[in-house]
């Protein structure tokens, strides 16, 4: 058994080996000490090797899942070795065969498809990286080159079969990733060679595996592609460029890799272009918290915020939308069309929502049918998620004449629903449904009497015999007649031996079997068969329902792409029922939207920030104005204000009124009107990357460098407190230096937030640039935050009221007042406003030339003439004493 286990652990020495053995999944060697670290199991001891003692643990099967999900959060792969014979076809080879056992599945955390293992609101996403160099090559392996170089991704669920592909560079490479939020990202191994990527994949939220770069190979893609699907050319599906061609053959690859032979219900790949969608880089998104705080959680972020989806499949392209702005008006007009209908239309969105909360996951039971790793519960979750499509039909069709484009779309994939295989599925499932097909009792009663005749036998196999015994007693007139059993004789009819004699007297009916001392035994034909038929109810009970599973299953995987529309359709609608139910409860407004450099959101919110504020029954969220659009090129605002006065959630407030209004939603303002916007930069907060040797300070620069040097006329951009990672006047210096640039040169609508007052001095060189504040109010020496954003400039920080809120000693803040008082008194001759004089601009301020001072001409040059090594030191003094008076 060892030399099995050993030879079949060679083949996957990546993966932990869980080894099946009778009812318990087992590790050996070093695979069973990184298990019984990672999941705190006992480690024992089973035989020896090279003298040595073997290391073990071990799982029940039954429990496997549970830790199977625990390895795979951890980023383990884990291979899955079944037992592929009958233990009794093993011991007809010899008592000493084993039982011949294989890998049937290699589980990775971009290839589960278990329930209980996935999140019903996230996708899980596998993407691979491919990359054509500069000059030729075949996808990824290349030695490196100058330029030139091409990147894609393919993005795949194997749990509900979307395939996305999408084209990168090497500068938007990151942005593209977080985009696609994979789970594991597949990359060729040679680029771990190369510091740059290496250093990147370092960074990613995400396991990194690498592969050989064969499986990257572009010249047999094609072919390889051509043969996953099943067709004889590719020009159906479009035309791929070869580094796409590389990413797809990748995939593909290793799916079949680790699926052992199994074929998942992959769509066709599709294009999901960079520049269908905004751009949002890695740090934008963090920063802005779109669907996870900074610390992991999910509560308190943008997604927690506004999804009000009652589905699976909804949860999941809400995510997808809001993680992929679109940049597309009409499209993203299209979607708002959707909402507003819906918004009217109450008592049809209230019936819609109460249906799709009773739909299944079509897309993931499909998924898990096709890799035979579905169940009777998976055949439910088709019947009832055609079902529910088909009452939406009926629901949806009667507004026909006044449906938007989109829902019109989706309508008409629900009315290709299979109703045949609507109707096979309702007759042959019963209401309650094991998990595996193996546990029978999932076929409904009546759909197959030699079925039903099985059950009866087997379940009620004690009734029929109570009923034949009852017949041969009023045939016979032996009221004690019994029927009997026992491992010897089986069945058989027992009567006294007293009464003996009406059983013998038809000797072709009841058949001796055998004399006791007072009684005996009889059996007959009908009998014996009932016995033989009671031995082998179950097993033909469950051959039969195997059959109508397979048969169900194979159905149902006839219809793949029919139900796969019709469960894209059905999520569609999910997200356009909740988009509308959240604009309805929280009072969200339809925004304009257009290819202007419009941005004017009158009376705007924070979404998070308002609904916790209610629901810990708080003042109100005080709204806001933003107007930073133009017509040639965007406005910069300049916000200055308090510390704690609310800055930091005006800027992403903005941010994520822009990614709610091109996701599709209705958004948190009076009225909002927003010209597209291509590229979203965010620079909020600070952080360090000690991984990577970058200080805080350095962070804030690389993201800030970033902006400066991609933002173009159509971007937004918000940047809170640039410099303040290193001494004041280096700060302050960038700072400055930052606004002229996006001023003069990047033309974009900009949000600035700082405490460098001396700022403000711009507005009047800068002509797009206006000064504004958010306003406070001084009480009794305390400070009140009104969060009204106001035209103006703030002359305080108030940190040192903020100090004493957050509790520092009183000694500190007397003393820090104490400070704060001397060092504004010896600034107060020379007031912020005058340092303009003495920073140029690009051209909008030059400076004045300075006088020549004639005194300190001739000092330093009484000073060049002097040799102080020559200098008694009478000399020296006397020499203090004329410099000092000036002679």
């Amino acid at each position: 058994m060892m030399a099995q286990y050993i030879e079949i652990k060679a083949t996957y020495p990546d993966a932990l080996l869980f080894y099946r053995m009778g009812d318990f999944y087992e590790l050996f060697f070093g695979d069973a000490e990184t298990a019984s670290r990672a999941l705190g199991i006992a480690l024992t001891k089973r035989g020896k090797h090279l003298g040595e003692d073997i290391p073990m643990c071990g799982v029940p099967v039954h429990a496997s899942d549970d830790y199977l999900q625990r390895l795979i959060t951890l980023g383990y792969r884990v291979a899955v070795c079944e037992q592929v014979e009958d233990p009794a076809e093993a011991k007809k080879r010899g008592s000493k065969s084993v039982v011949k056992r294989d890998v049937t599945r290699l589980v990775t955390p971009g290839t589960i498809t278990e329930d209980n293992l996935l999140d019903p609101g996230n996708a899980n996403v596998l993407a691979t990286l491919a990359r054509v160099r500069g000059g030729g090559g075949g996808g990824g392996g290349e030695t490196p080159d100058s330029g030139g170089d091409q990147y894609a991704l393919a993005a795949i669920d194997i749990s509900t079969g979307v395939f996305v592909l999408a084209q990168s560079t090497a500068e938007q490479l990151s942005a593209d990733i977080a985009r696609l939020a994979p789970r594991e990202l597949v990359v060729p191994d040679r680029l771990f060679d190369e510091d740059s990527l290496r250093m990147l994949f370092e960074t990613l939220n995400c396991v990194v595996q690498p592969q050989p770069s064969a499986i990257f190979d572009s010249t047999r893609a094609a072919q390889n592609i051509q043969q996953f699907y099943g067709v004889s050319t590719l020009d159906g599906f479009g035309s791929f460029s070869r580094v796409e061609l590389a990413a797809i053959n990748a995939a593909i690859s290793y799916v079949e890799k680790t699926q052992i032979g199994e074929r998942p219900p992959l769509a066709r790949p599709s294009r999901n272009e960079s520049s269908q969608v905004v751009y949002i880089d890695a740090a934008t998104r963090t920063n802005l918290e779109l669907i996870q705080t900074l610390s992991g959680s999910r509560d308190g972020a943008l997604l927690n915020t506004i999804d009000r989806t009652v589905s699976g499949s909804g949860a999941r392209l809400m995510a997808q939308r809001l993680a992929n702005p679109l940049t597309d008006v009409e499209a993203v007009v299209a979607r708002h069309d959707e909402v507003a209908f819906l918004l009217l239309q109450e008592e049809l969105r209230d019936a819609m929502r109460q249906n799709l909360k009773a739909m299944p996951d079509l897309l993931r039971a499909l998924s898990r049918l096709s890799l035979n790793r579905g169940g009777p519960r998976d055949l439910i979750s088709i019947q009832r998620g055609l079902a529910t499509a088909g009452s939406l039909m009926e629901l949806i069709g009667q507004h026909v004449i006044d449906l938007p484009a989109n829902l019109q779309f989706g309508l008409s994939c629900l009315e290709d629903t299979p109703q045949e295989l609507a109707a096979f599925l309702t007759n042959l499932l019963d209401e309650e449904v094991p998990l595996q097909a193996r546990d029978g009792n999932f076929v409904r009663t009546g759909f197959d009497t030699d079925l039903d005749e099985q059950r009866q036998l087997s379940n009620e196999s004690k009734r029929v015999i109570a009923g034949l015994q009852a017949s041969y007693s009023d045939e016979t007139q032996v009221k004690n007649l019994k029927i009997r059993h026992n491992n010897v004789l089986g069945y058989f009819i027992e009567v006294t031996a007293l009464n003996a004699a009406a059983l013998e007297a038809d000797k072709e009916r009841f058949i001796h079997r055998q004399t006791m001392a007072n009684a005996m035994r009889f059996t007959t034909t009908e009998l014996a068969d009932l016995e033989s038929k009671i031995a082998n109810a179950a097993g033909k009970g469950l051959q039969l329902e195997l059959a109508h599973f397979e048969d169900a299953r194979t159905r149902v995987l006839e219809q793949t792409q029919t139900l796969q529309a019709i469960a894209w359709a059905l999520a569609e609608m999910d997200v356009a029922a909740a988009l509308a139910e959240l604009a309805q409860e929280q009072g969200y407004v339809r925004p304009t939207i257009d290819d202007s450099l419009a941005f004017e959101v009158i009376a705007g919110r924070h979404p998070v920030v308002e609904q916790a504020l209610r629901k810990q029954g708080a003042n109100p969220f005080v709204a806001n104005d933003c107007t930073i659009g133009g017509t040639d090129a965007g406005k910069l605002w300049l916000l200055t204000g308090p510390n704690m006065g609310g800055k930091s959630t005006f800027l992403r407030q903005n941010a994520l009124i822009v990614i709610l209004a091109q996701m599709g939603s209705f958004v948190p303002a009076g009225s909002a009107h927003i010209g597209i916007v291509d590229r979203l930069f965010s620079r909020v907060g600070a952080a360090d990357d000690l991984a990577r040797g970058r200080s805080t300070f350095m962070v804030e620069m690389v993201e800030t460098a970033a902006i400066l040097n991609q933002a173009g006329s159509h971007s937004l951009v918000i940047l809170d407190e640039i410099g303040r990672g290193t001494a004041t006047f280096d700060g302050l210096s960038i700072a400055w230096a930052a606004l002229e640039h996006l001023h003069e040169i990047n033309h974009c609508r900009t949000l600035f937030a700082t405490h460098y007052h001396e700022l403000t001095a711009l507005s009047k060189p800068l002509d797009r640039l206006s000064n504004v504040t958010l306003s406070v109010k001084e009480w009794d020496g305390n400070v009140v935050f009104l969060h009204e954003v106001i035209e103006g400039t703030a002359d305080r920080s108030y940190g040192i009221q903020v100090a004493r809120l957050a509790g520092l000693p009183d000694k500190v803040v007397q003393r820090a007042r104490g400070v704060l008082d001397q060092l504004e008194n010896q600034n107060r001759e020379r007031p912020a406003s005058t340092l303009i004089d003495d920073l140029p601009l690009f051209s909008a301020v030059q400076a004045e030339p300075k006088p020549t001072d004639t005194t300190a001409t001739k000092l330093q040059e009484k000073l060049d003439a002097i040799s102080p090594d020559e200098l008694t030191p009478r000399e020296a003094l006397e020499l203090l004493y004329e410099l000092k008076s000036g002679q």
